[in-house]
């Protein structure tokens, strides 16, 4: 079963979707795209997949959003991408990919909608907020 990941390892949130991919009992393909950027064509295609305007995956906090004055409504989709072609920071993770859909899952248990297993365990959460019951049952 095929599922990809778009993770930046210093993200918590990053970080607790890959575990509860793993609590699935699936090992992903790993991109962590700062290193490994998705191309121009690869975004596209993720974008679209998901359903979701351009503007939609733009990362603000902790990137050269504002600098770049990319707040400004009028800037068309083909900017925006270019902003994040040159900026790969500001594309927002993670990105999950499986044969269920593609997703940005923001919050992390937003990832337990595409997932095409079922959890194995409860899981809680970096800061501690359980979102699995032991019974591998989503909590809310």
């Amino acid at each position: 079963m095929s599922v990809i990941i778009y993770h930046n390892p210093d993200c918590g949130t990053s970080r607790n979707v890959l575990a509860l991919i793993r609590n699935a009992g699936i090992e992903p393909m790993i991109i962590e795209y700062l290193k490994t950027p998705p191309s121009r064509e690869t975004l596209i295609d993720l974008i679209g997949r998901m359903g979701v305007l351009v503007r939609s995956v733009l990362r603000e906090k902790d990137t050269p959003y504002a600098q770049l004055g990319l707040a400004n409504p009028a800037l068309p989709d083909a900017a925006l991408l270019d902003a994040m072609m040159a900026h790969p920071i500001l594309i927002n993770r993670p990105i999950v990919v499986t044969p269920l859909g593609v997703k940005l899952c923001r919050p992390s248990e937003t990832v337990l909608d595409i997932l095409p297993a079922p959890q194995r365990a409860g899981f809680a959460k970096e800061d501690g907020e359980a979102v699995v019951d032991s019974a591998g049952r989503r909590i809310r």
